[in-house]
């Protein structure tokens, strides 16, 4: 039931919700009277003062349902059946999944120190299998971080090698298979060449250098050739005094020492080279069987 709320005027001997009921019951307008200064409609009995309170109740709700029918979401026509969900899902915040990415890496709980020790099935073994030492071809064809990877592998071998060296010398028997730590250090020497190699590839293409700081082949005054790389001064060279004490340049006199010196180094070099292949041809009398091996690969 809809209560429609209106004015109405008191007449002679009526209070106002009385006036207000029957107003709107006979739909009379009754005449107008004023109140005078200072004077007070007089209070309803029980009955009319209720019907009043409900009155005012059935104002609020109507108000209320206004208000929330203003307030709601703009309904969909029936030709478009999604549009009220689009409208509701373009109102929501957008939350972005968070991608389970592993930052860390740790080794396995079950294994501490034991990282720095051989396999325990090879404890106790004479020999053990393993295979050929990376070679700077093969290291070549391999990506920067490739490369980062297995120099981490091999430092890791190192060490439990060393490990397993002292252990050997401690309690004062062969290592099994030593070579194994030869091909390791000799696997890392080459990735150092390699990447020593990209490293100056680039820096060649970037500043067209050789070398990280800008410099120049110099002598010293013993005739010895070496790189000197330039460094910043606060003060001209020509007033430097500790740049002007140092000499590079050597005297004429200077030519006979230096002749000595190369003469020197290639006889070492001869001398080393000679001692390698008589120690070649002792392992082929002691080890036949690995000298015909070897020459079939």
């Amino acid at each position: 039931m809809e209560v429609k709320l209106r004015w109405c005027h008191l007449g002679k001997g009526q209070s106002f919700p009385r006036a207000l009921c029957t107003a709107g019951e006979r739909g009379v307008r009754p005449g107008r009277r004023h109140l005078g200064k200072g004077q007070l409609p007089p209070r309803a009995p029980g009955a009319v003062g209720r019907r009043g309170a409900m009155a005012a109740a059935a104002a609020m709700a109507a108000l209320g349902r206004s208000l929330t029918a203003a307030l709601r979401l703009p309904r969909a026509r029936p030709g478009l059946p999604g549009l009220a969900l689009s409208l509701y899902h373009k109102n929501l915040p957008k939350i972005e999944t968070v991608h389970q990415v592993k930052f860390l890496h740790t080794t396995l709980s079950q294994r501490g120190l034991e990282e720095f020790f051989d396999d325990p099935g090879n404890w106790g073994e004479k020999s053990v299998k393993s295979g050929d030492s990376w070679n700077v071809k093969q290291l070549r064809g391999k990506s920067s971080e490739d490369l980062h990877k297995l120099w981490y592998v091999l430092l890791k071998e190192k060490n439990m090698l060393l490990t397993l060296e002292q252990e050997s010398k401690r309690q004062r028997k062969p290592m099994p298979s030593p070579e194994r730590l030869e091909k390791v250090e000799t696997s890392m020497k080459n990735i150092d060449l390699v990447v020593r190699e990209r490293e100056i590839a680039l820096r060649l293409l970037q500043t067209g250098h050789e070398k990280p700081v800008p410099g120049e082949w110099r002598h010293d005054f013993l005739g010895r050739t070496f790189w000197y790389s330039y460094k910043e001064w606060p003060i001209p060279w020509h007033l430097n005094k500790k740049h002007k004490k140092k000499r590079f340049y050597y005297l004429p006199h200077v030519n006979h020492f230096i002749r000595l010196r190369l003469e020197k180094s290639l006889r070492k070099r001869a001398r080393q080279q000679s001692l390698e292949r008589t120690r070649q041809k002792v392992l082929e009398r002691k080890f036949p069987h690995i000298a015909v091996k070897s020459q079939s690969q």
